[in-house]
């Protein structure tokens, strides 16, 4: 599978280039972005294991001069929806980074693009193989889920996300992956930049949320029954996350990457095929994305009337 980059910040350096070097039939074929600085970081590190890749100034340049099979589209998100479009109107499928819009109405118009992207909730190919085999079809399901980490050691160039949108949204995506339900309504939310709580009712459950952006790394999940007995929970960070890159243990963010784009590779065959070997746990689609936008701005709601409760507006596109 050939792939594009457009945008050539942190994501991309961190994640994308080594992801795709260590991924399997994976190349990167072009990068774009309007920063030359960065545009030449992203190719230096893919020219150091990989092969050379051309570099432009613009998406349009990119699709017009190679041939990719998938656009990654790891720009800021106020630029996600005019980069995808490009993609469609040139016929490829593209692969948005989170959160995959700004907002709700932007989530919709990428669900209305053909061919329809895919959305890259990377917390479905960590936590989310990690536990749904443990996770049982049916019955009532309690989540516990938390996301923090220092925005600043990161290093973004240009996105500065509000919580919600940064950490709480895949949250959101996975507590609606591991219960393979919808989300019904919102309560007791506080949503401030650095960091936000709330209370997610889903078809099949009940998710408690909390994100920050300004406290040390630590991730942790926990589902249980209606009785209370957990049935499967997950503890990444801290102390013992740090020891992990100390002795040369895989990123985690690397390895979410990689596999997928390897799911995606799989996708694109012909006839396509979901299921990969190793983690047969299906990707993010522009209606996921719709879905997890409809929850966040549910939740701005609830967090401006005090804790309210607010339904969540159901999402029209189909995956």
């Amino acid at each position: 599978m050939r792939i594009g980059i457009a945008g050539c910040g942190r994501i991309a350096e961190r994640g994308y280039v080594p992801a795709a070097l260590a991924a399997e039939g994976v190349t990167i074929a072009g990068f774009a972005d309007p920063d030359g600085e960065r545009l030449d970081r992203c190719r230096r590190l893919w020219a150091e294991e990989g092969d050379e890749a051309p570099g432009f100034a613009d998406v349009a340049s990119l699709l017009a001069s190679v041939a990719v099979d998938l656009l990654v589209v790891s720009a800021p998100a106020d630029h996600h929806e005019a980069l995808a479009a490009e993609a469609a109107a040139a016929g490829v499928r593209s692969f948005v980074e989170k959160p995959p819009a700004p907002d709700l109405e932007g989530a919709r118009r990428l669900a209305d693009l053909d061919p329809q992207p895919l959305i890259a909730f990377n917390r479905r190919f960590l936590q989310g193989a990690e536990l749904r085999d443990s996770i049982p079809a049916e019955g009532w399901l309690e989540l516990d889920l938390e996301l923090r980490f220092r925005r600043d050691s990161w290093g973004a160039h240009e996105a500065h996300d509000e919580a919600l949108l940064d950490a709480g949204i895949h949250l959101i995506d996975l507590a609606c992956f591991l219960t393979d339900s919808a989300p019904i309504a919102v309560r007791g939310a506080e949503v401030k930049h650095e960091r936000a709580d709330l209370e997610v009712e889903l078809a099949r459950g009940r998710a408690r949320i909390s994100c920050a952006t300004d406290r040390s790394h630590r991730e942790a999940i926990r589902v249980t029954d209606r009785s209370g007995r957990t049935l499967a929970r997950s503890h990444w960070g801290g102390i013992g996350g740090r020891l992990a890159g100390l002795i040369g243990r895989p990123d985690p963010l690397v390895v979410s990457l990689q596999r997928q784009l390897e799911a995606v590779g799989v996708s694109l065959m012909d006839p396509p095929h979901f299921v990969q070997q190793g983690y047969p746990h299906r990707l993010a689609t522009a209606a996921d994305g719709v879905a997890a936008l409809a929850v966040v701005e549910a939740a701005r709601r609830s967090a401006e009337l005090n804790g309210a409760e607010v339904t969540v507006e159901q999402a029209e596109a189909t995956a």
